[in-house]
């Protein structure tokens, strides 16, 4: 089954995209998720809506962060993705008439909204400079500068 990481995908750019010093294109974020610059921007579209990012275009254009990371929370950028389905568990709708299955729903839909509910509690209490930390402790950890690989700088302005 597959599993949607536009949450986790998502949270990758924002956080590259706070280190660099000048938007970032869509044909550059592509490049560092392996996708195409089409399936950026339908990304970037909902969070440009909610204000988390900015664009601009033309010469130098590109995308930049709308607010800092300490203003954005995982909820946030959740809910601007389009707020997925947490959970990609099924109820069985076989046969709604039978008492088992009826049983069977109840619980399980008792649970899983118990967790959801449990998970963007926890969702609105990480903000995403609280990752890029995260990120820093292990950069330096590691022995590594602030510099950030080949792959993940913005392509130099062109003059």
């Amino acid at each position: 089954m597959r599993r949607d990481s536009r949450l986790s995908r998502t949270l990758h750019l924002l956080l590259h995209m706070e280190r660099f010093a000048q938007p970032a294109t869509s044909e550059h974020l592509a490049g560092m998720l392996q996708t195409n610059p089409v399936v950026v921007r339908r990304m970037m579209q909902g969070l440009k809506a909610a204000g988390l990012v900015q664009a601009a275009r033309g010469h130098g254009g590109g995308w930049t962060l709308g607010r800092p990371l300490v203003e954005i929370t995982l909820l946030n950028v959740h809910e601007a993705l389009g707020s997925t389905v947490v959970f990609n568990i099924g109820l069985s709708e076989d046969d709604p008439k039978c008492l088992v299955e009826q049983a069977v729903k109840a619980r399980l839909s008792d649970a899983m909204e118990a967790a959801e509910k449990e998970l963007l509690g926890r969702f609105s209490d990480i903000t995403l400079a609280e990752i890029s930390q995260d990120f820093e402790v292990r950069m330096k950890d590691l022995g590594l500068g602030a510099a950030l690989p080949p792959i993940c700088q913005p392509p130099a302005a062109k003059s």
